[in-house]
């Protein structure tokens, strides 16, 4: 009697060796599922809730679960922000800020009726009372909306403020012969390129930990960056290596576009702070002196010297001030941004 054939089935037997995850021993290279040697003392990073916002999920969750509306526009944003939070659980936090402050708005608002009734002006802290619950929860609420947004927008200018270094980091190991994932893994380890690194970390996690092959893994990472400058060197990257190109004349050409672009912008940064430097002399040195100046002399000729003086203390005390800061924190801003 023949003996009887095994099925497709049967002849895989889920206990084989080969299934099961393996310890890579020295030199030897181990694909599937395997043990990842992480550094020491290297602990995984959980996403961990704030006690607030694990109160808002407990007590909103339901709700917005039963809601069932999505919004990508949100998720996108958390995404590119590199917030650990789901975006159901983000709602929930937001609802659940708003409905404190409209609590608290009321309580500020009936108080401040009757402190205002007690003042005489009744009908002032009426209006108060009734603007505050209608309009602090509001801007809590799209505050909230908008601050991955503007997490990610800040994201966006860090890395395109390192990316002319970060070319010169790859395009070197690219002369070196060194794969991609290694190039990557490289600078995620390199804390002076700033979300760069956070962005090539991502990377690294998809290939070495998730297996995901690396042109899979620069493709999303492309797609969560919130740099238009890295997306556009990861694609390219993509692009070079599918069409059969080679990355290393890649890095090359990229480093020398992105250092162009880094003095040109350098240029415009400097050529807008002699002109700000000009405009600081002129309103904030210049200007109030010729106004003192002129005030003293209307109030010698004038004789209100009394209107004369409170304006002068308004210039002095308020415009000189004022205009400085003003001018300070421009000037910093930009600054920050080279």
């Amino acid at each position: 009697m023949a003996p009887e054939t095994q099925t497709s089935f049967q002849q895989l037997d889920t206990k084989k060796s080969h299934l099961k995850t393996k310890r890579a021993r020295r030199g030897e290279t181990v694909m599937g599922p395997h043990l990842i040697r992480l550094p020491k003392g290297a602990v995984p990073d959980y996403i961990k809730l704030t006690p607030f916002q694990e109160l808002s999920w407990r007590m909103m969750g339901n709700y917005v679960k039963a809601k069932g509306s999505r919004d990508e526009d949100l998720e996108e944003n958390l995404l590119k922000a590199h917030m650990k939070i789901r975006p159901e659980e983000y709602i929930a936090y937001m609802y659940m800020a708003a409905l404190i402050t409209a609590i608290a708005a009321i309580v500020l608002g009936i108080m401040l009726v009757i402190i205002m009734s007690l003042m005489g002006m009744f009908l002032i802290g009426l209006l108060l009372g009734i603007m505050m619950p209608v309009l602090l929860p509001i801007l809590v609420f799209f505050g909230l909306k908008s601050s991955p947004a503007g997490t990610a927008k800040r994201r966006g200018k860090d890395i395109d403020k390192r990316i002319s270094g970060s070319m010169s980091f790859i395009s070197a190991m690219a002369s070196a012969n060194v794969p991609v994932d290694m190039i990557f893994s490289e600078l995620a380890r390199q804390p002076v390129y700033g979300e760069i690194k956070n962005e090539a970390e991502w990377i690294t996690r998809d290939t070495e930990l998730l297996g995901i092959d690396i042109l899979t893994a620069i493709k999303r990472g492309a797609q969560r960056s919130p740099s238009i400058k890295w997306q556009d060197f990861l694609q390219g990257v993509v692009t070079t290596s599918t069409s059969g190109g080679q990355l290393k004349p890649y890095f090359v050409m990229k480093a020398e576009e992105y250092e162009k672009e880094n003095k040109l912008e350098l240029k415009s940064t400097m050529e807008t702070l002699s002109m700000l430097a000009e405009s600081f002399v002129t309103v904030v040195v210049a200007f109030p002196l010729f106004l003192v100046v002129i005030l003293a002399i209307m109030a010698i000729i004038g004789g209100n010297a009394a209107n004369t003086t409170m304006i002068l203390f308004l210039v002095i005390g308020v415009m000189i001030p004022v205009s400085q800061f003003g001018f300070i924190f421009v000037i910093w801003d930009i600054s920050k941004e080279t």
